[in-house]
C-alpha cells in the first residue's frame, strides 16, 4: 500500500507540471498587459515598458516558465501584481471560507441524499421513489445561481432569516450550502438508488437473507457496503470541484472564498496569483483522488487483499 501511496504521488508531478504550462500558456495568449493594467491606460509607454522589464515579461516565454517553476520549487510563488502580497498569503486567507462551503455542503448532500437513495431503492416503484427520482430530476435541472438567488430573496430578503450576504457567521453559510447541495444531492440519490439495486438483486443478499439475516442488516451491512463504491467516488470528485472554487454561488451571495479571488486575479491578468491557486487546487484534488483509492481498500475486502496477496507472492518469490 505505501508503495502504492508514493507512485500515486509521483504521477502528481507530471500532472501539475502540464496543467501549469497550459495555464501559463492560456495566461500568455489572453489579451491585456498586466504592466497596463497595473499603471493604467494614462500611463505613458517608458513607465510601462520599464515596469514590464522589471517583471521580467520582456523574456521569452519559455524562459518565463522555467523560472517560475524554478521559483516555486524553492517555495516562492510569487507577489500580486494587484496587492502586491504574496499569492498564498491571499489563498490562505481565502481557502477557509471555501473549505467551509465545500464541507457544509458535502456533509448536506450525503447526510440527505444517501438515505434517500437507499430509501428509494428499498420501495422501488412506490410512491416514495417515483417522488424521489422526480425530485432528484427537478433538483438536477435548477441552475445553481437561480436556486440561490431565489434562496436569497425568500429567506434573507422577505422573511430576514438568515443573512444575504458575506461570512460572518455559520448562518452565512446555509443558503449557499443548501445552493450548492441541489444539484449534487440530485446525482448522488440517483447514484444511490441505481447501485443499490444492483446489489439488492445479487445472490449473496438473497442467501444474507435465507440464513435469517433481518432486513436491517442486510440493506445496511451487505448491500450498502458493497454499493459504496461509485458513491464514493462521486463524492470524491464533487468536493474536488468544489475546493477548487464555486465561483457562480460565491458571487451569488459575495463570499469572498477562492472562486471571487479566481474571478478577480483573471480579470487582472495577475498572473503570479492565478498559477499559484491552480497549483494549489491541483494539488488538493489529487491528495482527495488518493484517498478515495485508498479509501477503496478499506471499504472493498477484494481490494485489500489484492496489496496483502500481492505482498506475499513478493515475500515468497525472495
Amino acid at each position: 500500500m505505501s508503495k502504492y501511496i508514493l507512485k500515486r504521488l509521483l504521477m502528481m508531478i507530471p500532472v501539475i507540471l502540464g496543467m501549469s504550462f497550459f495555464i501559463f500558456v492560456i495566461l500568455e495568449k489572453a489579451p491585456g498587459d498586466p504592466a497596463r493594467i497595473i499603471l493604467g491606460d494614462k500611463a505613458p509607454a517608458e513607465a510601462v515598458e520599464e515596469l514590464r522589464e522589471e517583471m521580467g515579461l520582456n523574456d521569452p516565454f519559455l524562459v518565463r516558465y522555467i523560472n517560475y517553476i524554478g521559483d516555486a520549487l524553492r517555495g516562492d510563488f510569487g507577489t500580486s501584481y494587484r496587492t502586491h502580497l504574496p499569492v498564498f498569503e491571499e489563498i490562505m486567507a481565502r481557502f477557509p471560507t471555501t473549505l467551509t462551503l465545500a464541507l457544509g455542503s458535502i456533509v448536506l448532500t450525503v447526510i440527505i441524499g444517501v438515505p434517500i437513495g437507499v430509501l428509494s431503492a428499498v420501495k422501488q416503484y412506490s410512491i416514495l421513489d417515483n417522488a424521489t427520482m422526480a425530485g432528484a430530476l427537478i433538483l438536477a435541472s435548477m441552475p445553481g445561481f437561480w436556486l440561490g438567488t431565489m434562496l436569497l430573496l425568500l429567506f434573507a430578503s422577505k422573511l430576514h432569516w438568515l443573512p444575504a450576504t458575506g461570512a460572518e457567521s455559520w448562518k452565512s453559510f446555509i443558503l449557499p450550502c443548501v445552493a450548492l447541495m441541489a444539484s449534487n444531492m440530485a446525482m448522488l440519490v440517483r447514484m444511490t438508488r441505481s447501485n443499490m439495486l444492483e446489489v439488492i438483486r445479487a445472490e449473496y443478499i438473497t442467501m444474507a437473507r435465507a440464513k435469517g439475516a433481518s432486513e436491517k442488516v442486510v440493506i445496511f451491512r451487505h448491500a450498502l457496503r458493497n454499493a459504496l463504491m461509485p458513491i464514493i467516488t462521486i463524492i470524491g470528485m464533487n468536493l474536488s470541484s468544489l475546493l477548487g472554487g464555486t465561483m457562480i454561488i460565491e458571487s451569488v451571495f459575495a463570499l469572498p472564498g477562492l472562486g471571487t479571488l479566481a474571478i478577480t486575479a483573471v480579470r487582472s491578468k495577475d498572473i503570479p496569483l492565478v498559477m499559484a491557486e491552480v497549483i494549489f487546487i491541483a494539488l488538493l484534488a489529487g491528495f482527495i483522488n488518493l484517498f478515495v483509492d485508498v479509501l477503496y481498500a478499506y471499504i472493498d475486502p477484494r481490494l485489500k487483499s489484492q496489496y496483502v496477496s500481492r505482498k506475499r507472492a513478493r515475500r515468497a518469490a525472495r
